[in-house]
This record gives structure tokens, C-alpha cells and sequence, in this order.
């Protein structure tokens, strides 16, 4: 669909004023926060990427909030390349969406696996990132958030995805 085709389904005049209000009413009154995580796979040596951050504790998936104006994927693009000089090779999979009931009452997240990406150098220590690395599968970082072991079991242990993050 074009730009131009797309316009014949724009309001305008009262209607798309009442829409837009409309809009804005249900912003403020049920706004809600929408963040990505991302499994990035390294399958030669199955191994999964992790972080630590400098102000949460244990290691985690990389990932974070959805901007204004920013898709799903330009999110995890932009925060696979943030947290991890992690550049992605072909479109990622989006594998579940999770209610995160411990951050707030409106905040969702969508987990996409990588598998098709390359990372253009190690990532190294900064004010956001403590440590990141690749970790075996079997072999994982002690303090790896239960968040995390959840969603790793979901995607290759074969248990069924939960609502929940």
C-alpha cells in the first residue's frame, strides 16, 4: 500500500478530531509501556547473550523500552546494537509477548530469537552495561535472573510460554 492509498483511510475534519481526541483520552487514561528482549543464539558453540547491568542485579537478556515512533524491531535493533554490538542478519522472530506484572500494571514485552546476527566487536564495560558475554547453554552465569532461565526454557527446553515475564 502507498503513502497516497493510505490517506483515504485518514479522518479529517470533526471525525478525525473526535479520533484523535479520542486517542489521547485513552493515552492518558490507560497509557502503557511496551519493551523488547531479545534471545540471541549463537548455535556453533550453543551459547545464548547475556548482559549485567550497572543498576539491576543479576544477568539478563538485552533489551529494552520501545520508543515513540519506534517499531518493535527498530527497538531491538537499537538496543541489540547499544548492549551488545550485536548487528542483526535477517529479521528477527518474534516468539512470545509477556505480561511484565513486576515492573508495572501496564508494561509488555516482546521476546524475538536471534539467530542470524554478528557482533562487530566484544562489548565492553560502560556506564549502562557491566559485563556481556556468550554463555553455554549448560553452562550459564550464576545470578542469571529467573526471567531469563524462564524464557530460555520456553524457547529450547520445550515448556510452554507464560503469559508472565
Amino acid at each position: 500500500m502507498t503513502t497516497g492509498s493510505q490517506d483515504v483511510f485518514r479522518q479529517t475534519g470533526w471525525a478525525g478530531l473526535r479520533a484523535r481526541l479520542f486517542h489521547l483520552y485513552f493515552v492518558l487514561r490507560r497509557p502503557m509501556t511496551l519493551g523488547v528482549r531479545a534471545l540471541v543464539q549463537d548455535k556453533a558453540t550453543n551459547s545464548v547473550f547475556l548482559i549485567r547491568h550497572t543498576y539491576v542485579p543479576g544477568w539478563q537478556l538485552p533489551g529494552g523500552g520501545v520508543e515513540v515512533g519506534e517499531t518493535l524491531a527498530e527497538a531491538l535493533a537499537r538496543e541489540l546494537a547499544e548492549e551488545g554490538n550485536i548487528a542483526l542478519n535477517a529479521p528477527p522472530v518474534l516468539r512470545s509477548v509477556h505480561f511484565n506484572r513486576r515492573s508495572s500494571r501496564r508494561d509488555h514485552v516482546g521476546l524475538y530469537l536471534i539467530e542470524h546476527f554478528n557482533q562487530t566487536a566484544p562489548k565492553l564495560p560502560d556506564h549502562e552495561i557491566a559485563e556481556a558475554g556468550f554463555f553455554p547453554l549448560d553452562r550459564l552465569p550464576e545470578g542469571t535472573t529467573p526471567a531469563t532461565l524462564r524464557r530460555i526454557a520456553e524457547i529450547f527446553g520445550g515448556e510452554p510460554a507464560s503469559p508472565y515475564w
